[in-house]
């Protein structure tokens, strides 16, 4: 492919011998990736299922390496039943490597599309709460979308600039991700036209933006929290340049190790004016190294002591607004309502529209909010219509009417597409299932299965 003269002639000041490697690497075949919804099922049950051989990525314990000429990923029912996520290998590693439990509040703000935010989910075990955001409202929504698909429960999904939400959660959150914009060195290989976008914006661009966006995030994390900070990009100005200049401008601050394995580099201070030697402690994934396109990861720690973050508990109390709600749950579902999928939150009916919300609504006021919570559906007419978010929440064993096909059956292409199908099921709402996981709500009546598969998820 054709590199800019000035990007050619600075990667071979920076890498010297090495450049001829990092350079063949463009002829090499793209590298991609599937990392497995944890919250649905464990990495090793999924190679089971999966069939063909798959190689782990080694920075990410529930990524693999997609085999050439293996089943196509997009277009199997698994993906559509959000049990995994497609997802550059390399770009795996910001989520794993930032060290997120249950009960944790972690930001994720610059999350659109959201492939590190339904990572960051499933490391939280349905406790605490995501807060996802992306200034772009367009992309907020494919990232609502691929939090649904996950059957996320306690997420937050703002489109909103860094500083304005800074404003509002001033020492909340005790992780927080910051994938940056930037001029997107390692993404030259999977699509060519950023080299349009590099040689138009340059890195200095991209520089001073990454600082304002560090600096909000800063003013977010709680004492005792960590803070990652991510590019897709190769330059110094933009990747140790930028840390240095964080730690400097915030010397509550320091750089915390970050284990390298699988071909892993550290980060380069002799590539910078007065390079501290910490910064060694950063990664670089180098695609002539590794199997992966390229990533630079910095990882904080505030100083200070970090307080324990609790769930709210509601009342158990049944709600007299929710009966349609209860009577759907005692009709279709094996378990009780305080069992299920974000029942821990705090239940809110706005409109007609039920969730289980993480933040209170009133914290929110004034943002652009796409999703509080898990949005269960919706309560008119005295009865209950599930999400399709609900849906996707559930795991099988939770439901007790199931229309189950096997994965390979044709009927599970047929609901995808929104097609009403013949049913020998359970009158009423049933999960419609591909072998384990769900898809999505049919209602049996008589000799059909009405389609309830929401219409813009459709298969294509």
């Amino acid at each position: 492919m054709r590199l800019p003269e000035t990007y050619a002639r600075r990667m071979q000041e920076l890498l010297g011998d090495e450049c001829e490697a990092y350079m063949e690497s463009f002829e090499r075949e793209y590298s991609q990736g599937l990392r497995v919804n944890t919250r649905k099922i464990s990495p090793e049950a999924f190679l089971g299922l999966w069939g063909d051989p798959l190689e782990s990525v080694p920075w990410c314990p529930a990524g693999f390496y997609l085999s050439p000429g293996g089943k196509p990923p997009s277009k199997h029912p698994f993906y559509f039943a959000g049990a995994y996520y497609l997802q550059e290998p390399s770009a795996m590693a910001p989520a794993a490597i930032l060290p997120v439990e249950p009960g944790d509040r972690v930001l994720d703000l610059c999350a659109a599309p959201g492939g590190k935010s339904t990572h960051l989910a499933a490391r939280l075990e349905g406790r605490g709460v995501l807060v996802s955001n992306d200034v772009s409202a367009s992309r907020a929504k494919a990232l609502l979308k691929n939090l649904e698909l996950f059957g996320t429960e306690n997420a937050v999904v703002t489109s909103e600039a860094p500083y304005k939400l800074a404003s509002r959660f001033a020492g909340y959150f005790s992780k927080i991700l910051v994938d940056a914009p930037c001029s997107g060195e390692g993404m030259f290989h999977k699509d060519p036209s950023i080299v349009k976008n590099w040689e138009q914006y340059g890195n200095e661009y991209y520089a001073k933006i990454q600082e304002e966006i560090l600096d909000s995030a800063a003013a977010m994390l709680a004492p005792g929290g960590m803070l990652l900070y991510s590019t897709c990009t190769f330059s110094p100005l933009e990747d140790e340049q930028t840390v240095q200049n964080f730690l400097q401008r915030h010397r509550e601050y320091q750089l915390v190790e970050i284990p390298k394995c699988g071909g892993m580099a550290d980060g380069r201070p002799e590539w910078i004016p007065e390079g501290d030697s910490a910064l060694r402690r950063c990664a670089r994934f180098w695609p002539h190294r590794l199997r992966g396109e390229g990533h630079f990861a910095a990882l904080f720690q505030k100083e200070g002591t970090a307080l324990p973050w609790r769930d709210k508990a509601e009342s158990a109390g049944r709600k007299r607004e929710l009966e349609p709600f209860y009577r759907f749950v005692e009709d279709t579902l094996a378990v009780e309502a305080a069992s299920l999928p974000g029942a821990h939150q705090m239940p809110q009916l706005l409109g007609e529209r039920l969730y289980w919300m993480p933040v209170e609504m009133e914290a929110l006021a004034g943002l652009r909010i796409l999703r509080n919570g898990l949005y269960a559906g919706d309560v008119k007419g005295g009865r209950f219509e599930p999400s399709q978010a609900f849906a996707l929440a559930l795991k099988k064993e939770q439901v007790r009417k199931l229309a189950v096909f096997d994965t390979e059956d044709p009927m599970v292409i047929r609901y995808l597409k929104g097609e009403t199908l013949p049913s020998q099921f359970a009158p009423g709402w049933n999960l419609v299932c591909a072998g384990p996981f769900g898809l999505g709500w049919g209602k049996a009546s008589g000799s059909l299965l009405k389609n309830k598969y929401l219409r813009g998820w459709r298969y294509q």
